[in-house]
């Protein structure tokens, strides 16, 4: 071989060792600023998921209104769930600067178990720290399961406009015989117990489980009132269909003596607690605890896992 070729051959392997070398530097790089971005994105994540997961923790050490926020469907599986609106109730009563709470509420109802379970703990605290008053300032709505929960309060305040009330309960279904016989399909339950399959929505009305609905409906409903009458006391007034089941204005209400006057939560913390700066107690949902949820759902669904047919709603 020639010393041209050789020359040649010498030059082409540099070139070719040297496209490699940068290659190789390209890809390190590329890996650097993907593992940089993820590290970034961890950092962020983990600094979201921690923050929504308090209540405001820059409190103030001056006297002070405390408030909750009760918003959404109530239920277990929810933002407005027992356990965190507790657990914020809990933590404002017991703050040493704390001169009232407000219970901030749109809702338009949802668990009568976890109503219960909320009412149940403010008249508890209530009795525990007796020189701290808890109002609710109802926005938008305030129905059933909402009212339930606020009819715990000392006082509740409204905007004229606000809806109010809706002190019943149900139970909601569809059936599906009908559609099943033009499409053909078959329904093919399998149950030990003859009331198993109760208010199954694939079968045909049983007319003694719906007997026997109604009359846990009546017994839950008689409990809703019970909770309404304890709580407002003298002050509900004696009015044709206040447990109909229907809603009202909250100037309507007013009247009714389901609720006691009209407020904001800043009026009510400036003119009623007489303390205007106002410490947010919620405790927030938070990133991880969503991201589980929705898991969760999503592998019950996926494993045709389900609750029972039956679901009682004070909405």
């Amino acid at each position: 071989m020639s010393d041209q070729q050789n020359w040649e051959r010498g030059v082409l392997e540099k070139l070719a060792m040297s496209a490699i070398q940068e290659q190789r530097r390209t890809r390190h790089w590329s890996i650097f600023f993907k593992v940089l971005t993820f590290a970034y994105l961890f950092i962020l994540l983990a600094l979201f998921m921690g923050w929504m997961g308090k209540a405001d923790t820059t409190l103030s050490t001056e006297k002070h209104t405390a408030l909750v926020e009760l918003n959404g469907v109530i239920s277990a599986d929810s933002a407005a769930n027992s356990e965190r609106l507790i657990g914020s109730l809990q933590e404002a009563f017991k703050h040493k600067q704390t001169q009232g709470i407000i219970l901030r509420s749109n809702s338009p109802g949802g668990s009568p178990v976890q109503s219960g379970y909320i009412n149940d703990e403010i008249r508890r605290l209530r009795t525990k720290h007796p020189n701290i008053p808890i109002y609710a300032v109802v926005e938008d709505i305030c129905a059933s399961g909402c009212y339930y929960i606020v009819a715990a309060a000392d006082k509740i305040f409204v905007n004229k406009a606000s809806l109010v009330g809706s002190i019943g309960v149900l139970m909601d279904g569809f059936g599906f015989t009908g559609t099943m016989e033009k499409l053909g399909v078959e329904r093919r339950l399998i149950t030990a117990g003859e009331n198993k399959g109760f208010m199954d929505p694939f079968a045909p009305v049983n007319a003694v489980q719906q007997e026997h609905a109604k009359k846990m409906l009546a017994e839950i409903h008689q409990q809703f009132i019970d909770v309404v009458k304890e709580g407002r006391g003298k002050r509900l007034k004696d009015t044709t269909g206040v447990f109909s089941g229907l809603i009202w204005t909250g100037q309507k209400s007013i009247e009714m003596g389901l609720t006691d006057g009209m407020g904001s939560v800043e009026s009510v913390a400036r003119d009623v607690i007489k303390a205007e700066e106002i410490v947010d107690f919620t405790v927030r949902e938070n990133f991880s605890e969503r991201l589980a949820k929705r898991f969760g759902a999503g592998v019950a669904s996926a494993m045709g896992l389900s609750s029972e047919n039956v679901s009682f709603k004070l909405r």
